[in-house]
């Protein structure tokens, strides 16, 4: 059986006031190429399919596309569950008139508390639907001790789901989930409010293939537990991410075959260093200049409208770092009341928290005169 998995999508995301559905749509256009052209059996998402709980209309209406046109125009079934940024009740509507058209939709164990079935030329593949589902919920439904945590029921729902599946036949599950080993990135919510200890891959021992969402950066820990990554990277710190969707094989025996399959995004995302006249004068010429861009700033003096003139060069930069002047020390305590501080005084102490040096003689000079003409041009 041939699978192609992917997740954290975060559809509706908005980073650093840019809103990234335009950049998500031109992505997910080469992503149903790939589907039409590699023609697998199952799409797998593995959750957080959104951004957040309510997602905006554009959100809504790329994913309404996108499935119909994997669905539909490609005729191939699309298991899909949520993730913590979803909203179980709203992405799980119609699960049931929608599975009629090979859409399976995952908000809830209780939408498919068994496993789902499907077949290729070697026979059946059952899958394990595990979106992220709060403890207290699976305490209700799996009737647990009270206490049991979000770890230990996962863990028993998906020891009910092998026990309905027979012995000798391949076996998938589909999770989302932090499991322990696996790289974190910047960009990733936690799983619950004080986080969460990582579910252990033993937990998934008795499946042929793990496809997993939460970890934005695509990763393997063990033989047969897999992240896709997110779709986009979503995060400065994930500059050195390659993001790719995984085609993964599944041979009658159950052996795997994995290919990582690179998307080409409209902008990617950059860092560069230096200071900012070499910048200017000799712009960096490797990577687009319609790339989103963040810039660290080497210069510790004040540079007028920095932002501004870099945007003549890069139109995208989406923040600038100045960590010379992040690094001079705290603020000192004031001292007495400022209202009966001279202006010099005041001033000199301003001066100093903003360079990290004392104001010379000659500073104070041509301060005073600024001071004295502005006054004196107040008076007239």
């Amino acid at each position: 059986m041939r699978i192609l998995h992917t997740g954290d999508w975060h559809l509706g995301r908005i980073f650093h006031g840019i809103h990234l559905t335009n950049d998500q749509a031109y992505l997910l256009d080469q992503f149903v190429s790939l589907v039409h052209d590699t023609s697998p059996d199952a799409v797998l998402i593995a959750g957080d399919v959104y951004d957040r709980g309510v997602p905006p209309t554009d959100a809504v209406q790329l994913l309404d596309e996108t499935v119909s046109r994997i669905v539909l125009d490609c005729r191939t079934p699309l298991l899909l569950i949520a993730g913590n940024h979803d909203s179980p009740q709203r992405l799980r509507f119609g699960t049931k008139l929608l599975a009629r058209q090979e859409l399976f939709i995952c908000g809830s164990p209780l939408d498919y508390p068994s496993p789902l079935v499907l077949y290729d030329q070697s026979g059946p593949v059952y899958f394990s639907l595990l979106p992220f589902t709060e403890p207290g919920t699976l305490r209700q439904w799996l009737a647990l001790p009270e206490g049991t945590d979000q770890n230990n029921a996962t863990n028993a729902l998906i020891k009910k789901h092998l026990a309905e599946i027979p012995q000798g036949v391949r076996k998938v599950a589909l999770a989302h989930a932090y499991v322990s080993g696996g790289t974190v990135s910047e960009s990733e919510r936690p799983l619950s409010i004080g986080g969460v200890s990582p579910m252990e891959t033993d937990s998934f021992r008795d499946y042929h293939y793990v496809a997993l969402g939460h970890l934005h950066q695509a990763q393997q820990l063990g033989t047969n537990l897999f992240y896709s990554g997110s779709l986009l990277k979503y995060s400065f710190s994930e500059v050195h991410h390659r993001k790719s969707v995984s085609l993964m094989e599944i041979d009658e025996t159950g052996q795997l075959s994995l290919e990582k399959i690179s998307l080409t995004p409209r902008r990617d995302l950059r860092t560069i260093t230096g200071y900012f006249a070499d910048i200017l004068a000799n712009p960096p010429t490797e990577f687009s200049r319609e790339d989103y861009l963040m810039v660290t700033l080497k210069d510790d003096g004040p540079i007028l409208d920095a932002i501004s003139r870099l945007r003549e060069i890069f139109p995208n930069i989406l923040h600038i770092e100045r960590p010379a002047l992040q690094s001079r020390g705290q603020i000192p305590e004031p001292g007495g009341d400022h209202r009966q501080t001279g202006d010099l005084d005041l001033f000199s102490t301003f001066f100093t928290q903003v360079t990290g040096n004392d104001l010379t003689e000659d500073e104070a000079k041509v301060f005073a005169a600024t001071v004295s003409t502005y006054v004196t041009r107040e008076d007239k």
